[in-house]
Formats: C-alpha cells, sequence, structure tokens
C-alpha cells in the first residue's frame, strides 16, 4: 500500500548546530496549533525522544538502520506515524555521518532517502557570512538524492548579519525558512552521557520545550515549513506491526515488569508492544520508589539509564533488591541493558545493589560509544546461541568481570571480546539492542514467563 504523511527531516552540518532545538521546539509549536504530531529521533538516542513526547503528547520513536536494518526504517516510521497530520524527524550527528566505517549506513540522509522526505538544515552561522552559500551549497550537491528543501540559520547576531547571509543563500537556491536569533541557550542541562532526560526534570523540561516552541515559532515560516513536509508524497509499505502469537487466555497472561522511573529511562517503546503481542502483561515500576515488584510478576526486564547518578536511593531500596535477587534465583527470565547490568551487580560505586552477579560496577572519566555487531554465546531467555544482533554501546563505567563463566555476547568491535553474563534465566550486558529487529526476543522471553 501507499500511505500518505506529510513529513520533513530536520539535520544539520554537525552536532551543536541546534537541531535538537529546532526539531523539538518545532514539534511543540506545530503541536500548539492543533497538528497530530509524531516525533522521531534518527539513531539510538533515548534521550531526546523524551522531549519529542513531552513536545506533541505522542511516543518518541527512534529509526536507526543499523540496529534495525535499512528495511524496517519505513515500516517503523509509518507505525509511529499512524493518525497524524505531519512527522518531523530529528537527525543524528552531521547529515551525512552514520556508523563509523559504514559508509552511509544509519546517517541522517540514509533515513531521509529511505523515507523519501525533505530535508531542512540547520546551521550555525555565528561565525560566518558570505561562507554559509559554499557550506550549503556542499551539502546540497554532495548526495543528490538527498532534497534539501530548506535552511533555518541559527545564532544571527544581528539583521545586518541576517540580510548577508540571506544574500550570500540566493545564489545556492535553497529557501531561507527560519532564523533564530543568538540568545541565551534554552535550559537544557547536560551531564555525561548529554541531555539530562525529561523523568528527572519533569517541570523544568515542561518549560525548555515551551521556551523552545517560542523561538521556533516566532523565527521560523511555519506555513513554508508544513508545505515542505507535505510535499513529501507518497511512501509505499506497511507499517510495522508487532507479530501477534495465538491468542494467550487473560488468567494465563504472565506479569512482565519492566523498570522506569528516573533512574531507567532508556528504552524503545517497540519492546513493550513487543511482549503485550507475545502475550505478556507489561507492568511498569520505579526501582527508586516501589519496595516491591508489581503483583505476580513472572519476568523482569531493566533497561538502560542512569542508576550511577541515583546509587545511594537504589541501594537504600532494600526491601525490592533482595526480591529481584529471589526473583532472578529462582530461574524467573530476567534482561538487562546497561544500567539494568549495573544495577544486577553485587555493587555500584561501592554501594550494594541486587548482588544477582558477582561483579561490581563504577564509574570511570572514559567513554565507551559505538556500534557493534554480536552473537550470542550462550544460549539464554533471549537467543539461542548463535543468533546475530547489532547493538549499541553508551556508558561511562566498568564491570568487573567484565563477561561471566557463560558469557552473553561475542562482540566484533572494537576489539573482539566477550561481554555479559547469562546466569540461569539472566541475560546481562551492556548492549542495547532494538528488539524490532528480531521480534523472537521478546516471544521467547515472555514463552520463558509461562513455563512453571
Amino acid at each position: 500500500m501507499v500511505r500518505s504523511v506529510p513529513r520533513l527531516v530536520v539535520a544539520a552540518p554537525s552536532s551543536g548546530s541546534g537541531k535538537t532545538t529546532v526539531a523539538t521546539g518545532l514539534m511543540a509549536a506545530l503541536a500548539r496549533r492543533g497538528l497530530s504530531v509524531s516525533p522521531h529521533k534518527v539513531g539510538p538516542d533515548y534521550i531526546d525522544p523524551g522531549y519529542h513526547a513531552l513536545a506533541t503528547g505522542r511516543t518518541g520513536r527512534n529509526l536507526d538502520a543499523y540496529l534495525c536494518g535499512p528495511e524496517l526504517i519505513a515500516p517503523l516510521f509509518l507505525h509511529g506515524a499512524r493518525g497524524c497530520d505531519v512527522a518531523v524527524v530529528e537527525g543524528v550527528m552531521g547529515l551525512f555521518d552514520g556508523a563509523a566505517g559504514e559508509g552511509e549506513l544509519a546517517s541522517t540522509a540514509q533515513v531521509a532517502k529511505l523515507l523519501r522526505a525533505p530535508v531542512v538544515m540547520v546551521v550555525d552561522a555565528s561565525a560566518q557570512s558570505r561562507s554559509v552559500a559554499a557550506l550549503v551549497h556542499g551539502f546540497v550537491t554532495f548526495d543528490p538524492e538527498v532534497r534539501i528543501g530548506g535552511v533555518i540559520l541559527n545564532k544571527v547576531a544581528s539583521e545586518r548579519h541576517e540580510a548577508l547571509l540571506r544574500q550570500a543563500l540566493e545564489s545556492v537556491g535553497v529557501p531561507v525558512l527560519g532564523v533564530l536569533r543568538r540568545a541565551e541557550q534554552v535550559a537544557t542541562p547536560s551531564r555525561h552521557l548529554g541531555l539530562v532526560p525529561v523523568a528527572e526534570r519533569r517541570a523544568a523540561a515542561v518549560e525548555a520545550v515551551a521556551a523552545m516552541a517560542e523561538r521556533v515559532a516566532d523565527g521560523c515560516d511555519l506555513p513554508a515549513l508544513l508545505a515542505l513536509a507535505r510535499s513529501a508524497g507518497a511512501l509505499p509499505g506497511e507499517p510495522w506491526e508487532a507479530p501477534e502469537v495465538p491468542e494467550v487466555p487473560v488468567a494465563r497472561r504472565p506479569v512482565v515488569a519492566v523498570a522506569g522511573g528516573a533512574a531507567f529511562t532508556f528504552s524503545y517503546a517497540e519492546h513493550a508492544e513487543l511482549l503485550r503481542a507475545a502475550g505478556a502483561e507489561v507492568v511498569p515500576f520505579d526501582p527508586l520508589r516501589d519496595e516491591r515488584l508489581p503483583e505476580g510478576t513472572r519476568g523482569l526486564v531493566v533497561g538502560g539509564g542512569f542508576p550511577e547518578v541515583y546509587a545511594a536511593e537504589l541501594s537504600g531500596n532494600e526491601p525490592l533488591r533482595t526480591e529481584i535477587a529471589d526473583l532472578a534465583l529462582g530461574g524467573a527470565p530476567v534482561a538487562a541493558e546497561c544500567a539494568g547490568l549495573l544495577y544486577l551487580c553485587r555493587e555500584l560505586d561501592g554501594r550494594p545493589m541486587c548482588g544477582v552477579l558477582d561483579a561490581q560496577a563504577r564509574m570511570t572519566g572514559r567513554l565507551t560509544l559505538g556500534y557493534r555487531d554480536a552473537v550470542a554465546v550462550t544460549g539464554s531467555v533471549l537467543a539461542e546461541a548463535g543468533t546475530r544482533m547489532r547493538g549499541h554501546e553508551f556508558h561511562r563505567t566498568v564491570v568487573e568481570p567484565g563477561a561471566g563463566a557463560a558469557a552473553a555476547w561475542g562482540v566484533r568491535a572494537p576489539v573482539r571480546r566477550v561481554e555479559g553474563f547469562v546466569q540461569g534465566g539472566v541475560h546481562a550486558s551492556y548492549l542495547h539492542t532494538h528488539w524490532a529487529a528480531r521480534p523472537g526476543v521478546a516471544r521467547r522471553f515472555v514463552e520463558r514467563c509461562l513455563t512453571p
């Protein structure tokens, strides 16, 4: 089927140009005008989609051609954009930057081409005038399959500066769709892994998104941006659907507890959708506040986040730590990624954690970041041995030892190594994975929850 979804991609020549401010502000400004806006983010980033969701009232979703494969980009986009009036896709890094050494793979440019979507370039013009024409011309001509439909000039100093920039860009033939003056940065504080997530600063985040909306509404031509989005035309294909298993009787639907709250904010929306489609009752809980797991918990998913920031509070919740340890000791399926791995360790920065794994975790000054090709070393509640998956690492912690007697993954990059733990029903690893690429992961997990 061919579907027409108005859409555009917000990109930039490089990180730090202001695309998050523009993309989030544009989403919020359009939503304020009564439009249903579908928010998307290129790449594995978990934090920006939280701000997108706040701006639009819809779930922020990721489009990652490395984790999911290029063939799933359009279906996942159509899934997220159901029933919306317009979709805004925030890019990642520079327009043509993707997975290291993999050409255009996972770049904003590739996603724009897969979506047949026009691109709006956010250009930091603070230290240039006529040179902006050369910069934009280079991006326009680098890949003719990428349609750059307009430019938003950011950090413009004055009316005189704006006039010089506009005059220079006339020769390129790309319209200026917005001009944002130099201003005090919108209050979106960062720390060691990027922006502070919405869940940790809800009231302040609401104010920040409102300020972004005002800046974009005041400085950008919203009707022209909408017209550009509507020029995208048809997108062939069907929306992604979480594969349904044969109907599981309500009485037998296992409760899968999913960690959330301020300490565990990293998750892809499709994971919960896949678990539900596989027959589970997904129940969120907050390890910072809840002293018990949800009633009847048969399986546990603990994703990424910032347990190192909340180590004292997590450690202080001894009743929950004990219950999680008992659940794991009893053989229940437990899937833990990155922050979840740290939480299952014996201790984190010297503070007692759940003690499920005989390992210690600590903060370091070193950033570990990048896509990974992985193969399951040991059969587990998530995958058979030999299953290949792609993942992403993003942390400043280290776990010692880095792998258990039965490792979770063999990882090819940056060096060959084994990583993570498979222990009873526990699968714990630093790798973030996207289960939409392997729907069998959720189905296998839920089946194990149903096993007596």
